[in-house]
């Protein structure tokens, strides 16, 4: 196997059980109308490293196997495997947060809609849908954001790709 594999393998279980942890703690709060999963700032990662959409999609089914419905695992898994793969698309570290916070609106807030009425009403999906995103929002923007430039800030971005990093356009080119 190659060193490089072995590294990636690594880094996506360190991302999994890493989102789980920090899921336990808001266990009460992380699942819901109003959604603080502080753990959704890992979703970020995948804007620096491929094995992040695994590692993200991995800790989020264990979060979901551990306090949630089984519709939720689905549902709630698969919204974050979206999430994870359109962030690792996104060009610039500011549109990053867009897709976690799109894809758990409209899935998440579909899911809790047919949950609460037994079907589909769009003035209930409206209102769930947004009370998801915003949740989403804060925790990606507010905290996430902010997290992604330390790490840049201190060059542990480079930890996750190094080829990653040469593609990203904020990025310094190396000097030769």
């Amino acid at each position: 196997m190659k060193k490089r594999s072995v590294r990636g393998l690594v880094l996506t279980g360190l991302i999994a059980g890493l989102y789980v942890v920090l899921t336990l703690p808001f266990g009460q709060i992380a699942f819901g109308p109003i959604q603080f999963r502080l753990a959704e700032v890992l979703t970020l990662l995948p804007f620096f490293t491929p094995w992040a959409i695994p590692g993200c999609t991995i800790g989020c089914l264990l979060s979901n196997l551990l306090f949630s419905t089984p519709l939720d695992v689905v549902v709630g898994t698969a919204a974050t495997l979206i999430a994870a793969y359109l962030t690792y698309k996104c060009k610039w570290l500011l549109l990053a947060p867009l897709p976690p916070i799109l894809a758990n609106g409209l899935m998440i807030g579909g899911l809790l809609t047919y949950l609460s009425t037994g079907s589909f009403s769009w003035s209930v999906f409206a209102l769930l849908g947004l009370e998801v995103a915003a949740s989403e929002f804060v925790v990606c923007f507010a905290i996430g954001v902010p997290f992604m430039r330390m790490l840049k800030h201190y060059k542990l971005d480079r930890f996750f790709s190094e080829e990653r990093l040469q593609e990203a356009p904020f990025a310094r080119k190396k000097r030769y």
